[in-house]
């Protein structure tokens, strides 16, 4: 008698997750161990979130950055399912699906990903935008769209959070918006951009000065209005007015986690042994925002790929009777993008900024994005389009 195929169910489909489906797929399974991949995600698309700024300044179109996973996982053996995961029974690994029949695995990983937190500070939740979602970009596009076609002189934009995110959206949205905007970036540290490198800082800075936005650093925000927000500075509170906020500060665990007796640090992440397996359940790996290892590393789309790969090999390890290897963080650089047709990276010796790192930087990310027949599509538009427009 054959025995029952394997089954690994992967949790959330974010980079973390989709890159571990898409690497078992390419792993040589001998025919009698091939188990049945299936990635579940509430969504029914892939969002390649380094590349959301440029849906503000109509950079890029939303089909390049956000591919159904149907077409990613087409002609990979990966299923997939769109379904809200309500629950994990730990010691069986079946996953709880809203409308839909439990699923029972053998290996599981937890790729959920993270969320902004909006709840610490008061009206924030009500009146502030994060930007980490599609929804999100079209909460913002909706109300931008509404204030250009008013007859308001400045539109004012509040942006909390000086890291790399809230720099980015700044510098977007100081372009797209031109003389009309008034940007300014609040920060609670000394400095913004606290983990950059020094030359990816001073570009920043630079370009930041050169579209006039405002840098309020050492400053907590106190409470957040439908058209204003009161902000602390050394022990003196201000109120200022914005049209928008938009909050980038911080990454909170899925709240889905909450429900998980899965041991976790003093930052609510998932406590992970050096295979990024679970610490007491050895079956059950976890990978992305929500997975906190002994070597502490940035929560970005560069940590989860490099995750994906490891995770997906001891997957395949631990099912093939073979040893697993330990995850190892190996930093490229960091890019940024600042502004249309600017940007800065540093990595592996090199140091640049302007169109010449814009231009670097939408390679590195061609190349990165998920699945060749989508790179290609990607790419084939990304030459072509400017020939089109310059034809017309």
């Amino acid at each position: 008698m054959n025995e029952h195929p394997k089954r690994i169910g992967i949790l959330g489909g974010g980079f973390g997750g989709l890159y571990t489906a898409l690497r078992l797929s390419q792993l040589p399974w001998e025919n009698a161990s091939q188990p049945e991949i299936v990635l579940i995600d509430k969504n029914d698309r892939f969002l390649f979130s380094p590349l959301l700024y440029e849906l503000l300044t109509g950079e890029l179109q939303t089909w390049e950055i956000a591919p159904p996973f149907s077409e990613l996982l087409a002609n990979t053996g990966v299923r997939f399912l769109q379904a809200n995961i309500t629950g994990i029974e730990l010691q069986t690994k079946q996953v709880h699906l809203e409308h839909r029949p439990s699923l029972t695995c053998d290996r599981l990983v937890v790729a959920l990903g993270g969320t902004t937190p909006l709840n610490f500070v008061p009206g924030a939740k009500e009146y502030a935008i994060p930007f980490r979602t599609l929804e999100d970009t079209y909460r913002l596009q909706e109300k931008l769209r509404v204030l250009e076609a008013s007859d308001r002189d400045k539109i004012r934009i509040a942006i909390v959070g000086g890291g790399f995110s809230g720099v980015e959206l700044a510098c977007k949205l100081a372009d797209r918006l031109g003389e009309r905007g008034r940007l300014r970036i609040i920060e609670r540290s000394e400095d913004i951009l606290a983990t950059a490198a020094e030359f990816n800082r001073q570009a920043a800075k630079q370009a930041l000065e050169e579209r006039g936005i405002w840098l309020d650093v050492e400053t907590s925000v106190e409470e957040v209005g439908p058209e204003h927000l009161s902000l602390l500075y050394k022990s003196q509170s201000d109120e200022i007015a914005a049209e928008i906020v938009l909050w980038t500060a911080g990454t909170k665990a899925s709240p889905l986690l909450d429900s998980f007796p899965f041991p976790k640090c003093d930052r609510g992440l998932i406590k992970l042994m050096p295979t990024l397996q679970i610490e007491g359940y050895e079956g059950i790996f976890a990978v992305g925002d929500i997975a906190a290892t002994e070597e502490k590393i940035p929560a970005t789309a560069q940590t989860a790929i490099q995750q994906a790969d490891y995770c997906a090999w001891n997957l395949w390890a631990s099912l093939c009777d073979r040893p697993l290897l330990p995850f190892r963080y190996n930093s490229l650089g960091e890019m940024m993008a600042l502004g249309i047709d600017n940007a800065t990276l540093t990595g592996l010796g090199i140091k640049l900024d302007g169109i010449l790192a814009y231009l670097t930087r939408r390679l590195v990310y061609l190349y990165r994005l998920p699945a060749l027949n989508h790179q290609l599509a990607v790419g084939f538009n990304w030459i072509s389009q400017p020939l089109i427009e310059f034809l017309s």
